[in-house]
This record gives C-alpha cells, structure tokens and sequence, in this order.
C-alpha cells in the first residue's frame, strides 16, 4: 500500500555519516518495548482450493475456474474507454478464519491468470471481538489488462461501523478488533465466452501489530544469515523520472514496481525484450521496470504501491508470491539464508535511516543481505535521490532498519520460484 510518492509521502533532505550509524551498538534497547507482534498468514492453493464455496466455480487440478455461471453482472469500467461490459460469474468463498489473537489489520493477496477478457475480484469479511459482523469489502478488482479486461482497481471510501479500507488493507476502527474473517473471489469473464480466470492461490494476512510514526522496536538477535549477500540485480527508481505521467508520474513515485523488477531477474523471471519492446523513450535503462509498473498499477489508489497487486503480477511471471508481515530481522535472516531476498515496506525520516538521504512516509526496498555485523544490506530504488543504479546497493544500521520497516507493521512481499524452499515456518506461522 505504501509508495514513495509525491502524493503519499513527505522527503527531508540531508543524512548523517553510515558510518557512525552502522556503529550504533546492535543491542541497545529502543526508547520503548515492542508489543506483541501477532502475525498469522493463511495459504490456500493445490487441493486445498477443493474446499469452501463453489457457486458458478469448480476446482480442476489445483486451480480454481469457471463452472457453470452463477450470474451476470454489467461493468461499466471506470478508467479508460469507459466501456460497459457484461459478464457471466461465479464465486467462491472460505469458511470463517478465527486465529488465536484479535485482529486490527487483514490483507489478502493472491495467483491468477486472467486471460480473453476475464477478471477477478477479492472481498472480505469480518466478525469483530463484540460480535458484530462487517459489511463485504472489496479488497481489489484484478486482471493482467488483455484485451475487453477491466483496470485493475481498488475501490476508495468504503467503511462501515466497525471497519474501512485503506488501498489493500481492511482495518478495524478505533474500539474495534477482528475476531474471525471469511475471504471470496468472484471470478467473470465476458458474457457467452467459455474463456476463465484460474486461480492458483489464495493468501490472507491477519495481524495485531502496531504501526505509524511513533511505533518503535528493541533490535533483534542476529541470526544465520550474518555475511549472506544475494546477487539481486540493482536498479534505481531515479533513472526513470518523468516517464509515464499517467503512471503516477515516474521516478519516485515507483519504489515498489523497481523493487519488484530486481526480484524477478533475480530470479529470471522478468519480462523478455518482446515484452517489453513498447517501452520508451529508446535507448531505455532497465525497461523492465516500467513493465512491473505498468502491470501492478492500481488506477483506483493511482499508484503503483499496492501490495497484493505487486506480488499478483509476480504470479503471472511464474513465482509463488504473496504479502506476509514479519515480526523481526531475525525472521527476515532466515530468508536470506535460503536464498531469498525479501520486498520490504518502510517509513522514516531524514534522521532515522542514516545514509539513506531522504524521508519518507512509505518506501519499498529489497533486502539482498547482512554484513558480519549483523546489518542489513538493501537494494533501495530510491539510490540516494540519484539517478543511478550504482547507487543502489546500501548497508543500513540494524536497529534503524528494523524500526523503519517496523513503522509500516513488518509488511513484506515473498517471491519465490516454486522449487525454492521457504524457511521452516514458526510456530505462529506467518509464511
């Protein structure tokens, strides 16, 4: 949800030496003890999708498809032509989830394909700890933008009693918490076609973990990943400033579409020289950003920061991919150590991230590593404010970093190639 926009963020110019911030002693306590982070990811995908609702759906193989229709639906786009299409429909839906802690935060993210015009879109539902039930919430209408498909949205100002959203996230209000939460995906496809949506995950995040400007966390112990460094490929997000107005403008604003491309070629799984042959202006440095830009863009937030719809177009590059939060740096280590860098979402200002070279409310970056200290080692797109991928590659303080990323809840994007193993989960498993 998070991006490094004009719109969404506010940048302090000026750093302190990294050198004196990567001395900051890895123990020291911070100015207040961390609360309970409670973090529970649940993942459905293979003959798991078997279960639940099936109404105008059915399950083949481990996807999800059309059945026979449940309904049709008219759909006047709002972006673009405008066009208004009607679809055939049908949906399916889970049962209720209830983790073991109360609830203040939910996101969903999920796999599809959408091919011949088809979409989906994803919705959730809430009980709260009193007993009250929410209303449904769109969490996002999704396609891979083919020919006849709708933009890709989120829907602005929904909210009830007891919960809004905010881009991808369902929050409960103030005085509220979620006791349990059921997930549905509508799956349409243009009215008489025998085209479909397949869906091949389905991935909910539920956490009870504080976030915003004042939150902040004691470091963590230093696990196995201590001089790991991955090979992710560095691009800077200021090569392409101006590109694309109607992409949020460029340059800054697309810390989450850079740092999504850097995942994929690393693991060769970005767009080829086909893909994107549309970019310009030509010679063009690292086109395959402006392909992971335009393919995550979320024209209802204007921006391309949404998390689920990031990891969404990862799926549709081959690559199981999901949006979890992580409750420290230790878990993020075990990642590292099995060869997979993470996306991370923070927030700071000039004088919380030494090196970093600007503040900001929201900002994406790739973790790649640690050095023997312990310390994070990034990809950040945002290169120092400069336009130059040699500037990518930064070492951060721990301690800094952790409470940077701890500010937007520990939220993260997974991407991995299938036959990547992922850590041995926790107890309370959060991947």
């Amino acid at each position: 949800m998070t991006d490094f926009s004009p719109s969404r963020r506010t940048v302090l110019a000026g750093a302190g030496a990294a050198a004196t911030a990567l001395a900051l002693p890895l123990g020291s306590p911070s100015a207040q003890a961390a609360a309970v982070r409670n973090v529970r990811l649940w993942r459905c995908l293979g003959s798991a999708l078997s279960g639940g609702y099936h109404t105008g759906t059915r399950y083949a193989a481990g996807t999800i498809v059309m059945g026979v229709p449940q309904g049709r639906l008219t759909y006047t786009d709002p972006y673009g032509p405008r066009t208004t299409r009607t679809y055939d429909h049908g949906t399916w839906t889970t049962g209720w989830y209830t983790p073991e802690f109360a609830m203040t935060q939910v996101i969903p993210s999920w796999r599809a394909i959408t091919p011949g015009g088809t979409w989906i879109s994803v919705w959730v539902q809430a009980t709260t700890t009193s007993g009250a039930t929410t209303q449904w919430f769109s969490l996002g209408r999704w396609s891979d933008i083919q020919p006849g498909s709708p933009y890709r949205m989120t829907v602005n100002g929904q909210a009830d009693a007891y919960a809004n959203v905010a881009t991808d996230t369902l929050r409960a209000k103030a005085g509220y918490a979620f006791r349990s939460w059921r997930l549905r995906i509508t799956l349409n496809r243009p009215a008489g076609t025998t085209a479909t949506p397949t869906v091949t995950a389905a991935n909910v995040m539920s956490s009870a973990v504080p976030t915003g400007s004042t939150v902040s966390v004691p470091v963590s112990p230093v696990g196995g990943a201590r001089g790991v460094v991955l090979a992710v490929p560095t691009y800077s997000q200021m090569v392409h400033a101006g590109h694309y107005p109607s992409l949020n403008g460029g340059g800054e604003a697309w810390c989450s579409g850079t740092s999504t491309a850097m995942v994929l070629d690393y693991w060769k799984a970005g767009p080829g020289s086909t893909e994107v042959a549309w970019v310009s202006p030509k010679p063009h440095t690292n086109p395959q950003v402006d392909h992971a830009v335009a393919k995550a863009f979320d024209y209802g937030y204007n921006g391309s920061g949404n998390w689920a719809f990031n990891t969404a177009y990862a799926g549709t590059r081959g690559l199981d991919a999901f949006v979890t939060r992580l409750r420290s740096l230790n878990e993020a280590e075990r990642f590292i150590a099995a060869g997979i860098p993470l996306v991370i979402s923070t927030s700071f200002t000039s004088s919380q991230l030494t090196g970093a070279g600007f503040g900001t409310n929201g900002h994406l970056m790739v973790i790649v590593g640690f050095d023997g200290a312990g310390n994070v080692v990034v990809n950040d797109p945002a290169s120092g404010m400069r336009a130059s991928n040699a500037y990518v590659r930064k070492t951060y303080n721990r301690a800094q970093l952790e409470n940077a990323w701890a500010r937007s809840g520990g939220t993260t994007y997974v991407m991995r190639p299938t036959w990547k193993a992922l850590p041995a989960a926790l107890a309370q498993r959060n991947w």
